[in-house]
């Protein structure tokens, strides 16, 4: 599959027509795809609570709708993982939104070799020995939510125009082709 055919919007498409309308009543799916993983979070109705109910016992009926959630289509979204897994070549995560709160179920944690200079590596070992990280690696994730949190608007702007970029290129000629569309000969040396 090229990477044109699995573009994040390709991919949020075939999640929309895939997934059971049920799920998706509430409202659309977010996909999110990466190099490694496809994440599907789709929004859950936040169940009706007594009028008066205490912030626990509404945080307490979120709980109990997502476990129920998760146990309930747990066979289904295997299957359509599995499905999606194999089409694009990338392992799928499942998640849930409800108000304000947003559970993932099972995602991955992909190690990242980076090298670090000890002007960088005194910053994580400041935070893990504040007590902020457990680890190095712990203090390099928190590092990268914290970037990620106070540059949201700059990065999705950055993603937009890496993702007309690739429009672009798979718009172009392709190569090897000659403006007639036939495959160019080799050039005798």
């Amino acid at each position: 599959m090229t990477s044109a055919e699995s573009s994040p919007a390709v991919v949020t498409a075939w999640f929309a027509q895939r997934l059971p309308q049920e799920w998706t009543a509430a409202a659309a799916p977010e996909v999110t795809v990466d190099r490694e993983e496809i994440t599907v979070l789709l929004t859950l109705t936040a169940p009706e609570t007594a009028e008066g109910a205490t912030d626990a016992e509404k945080a307490e009926g979120i709980a109990g709708l997502i476990a129920r959630f998760r146990e309930d289509t747990r066979d289904r979204r295997i299957a359509i993982a599995r499905e999606a897994e194999h089409r694009y070549r990338r392992k799928v995560a499942w998640g849930v939104r409800v108000g304000d709160r947003r559970e993932l179920f099972t995602h991955l944690a992909v190690p990242v070799m980076t090298r670090l200079r000890q002007p960088e590596r005194q910053v994580l070992d400041t935070l893990v020995e504040a007590g902020v990280a457990r680890s190095r690696a712990h203090a390099l994730a928190w590092c990268v939510r914290l970037v990620g949190s106070n540059t949201a608007e700059w990065l999705g702007d950055l993603r937009t125009a890496m993702e007309r970029v690739e429009q672009v290129r798979n718009a172009g000629p392709a190569s090897g082709a000659t403006a007639g569309g036939a495959e160019a000969e080799p050039q005798a040396d």
